[in-house]
């Protein structure tokens, strides 16, 4: 199970299950769950979903990759959606900087 609280200071998870489901989908990501922690924590990029006011997209470079962790915040809490690798951050609005780290 993942637990962490990411850079917006919400409690983030993902039983054990669902992370599984997202590694056979996304074959990639295997053996990668402490470098999700990692961009949940410290990512480079937060940008807000165009089609969901909840959900968070956590952007960090990972080798000529950027690793996306898409989270669903509720309250105080949140939970991963997905995860994959991509050669591209997706356009939207941006929540969070690394370089101006500012909220």
């Amino acid at each position: 199970m993942i637990h962490t609280v990411c850079k917006l200071g919400k409690r983030i998870r993902c039983a054990t299950r669902h992370w599984q489901s997202i590694v056979q989908k996304h074959e990639a990501l295997a053996g990668l769950a402490d470098a999700v922690v990692d961009t949940l924590e410290h990512p480079s990029y937060i940008r807000l979903s165009k089609e969901d006011e909840r959900v968070f997209l956590y952007y960090a470079p990972r080798g000529k990759y950027v690793l996306c962790v898409v989270c669903r915040h509720l309250n105080g809490n949140g939970f991963i959606i997905t995860a994959y690798l991509t050669d591209r951050i997706k356009k939207g609005v941006t929540v969070y900087e690394a370089d101006s780290d500012h909220l």
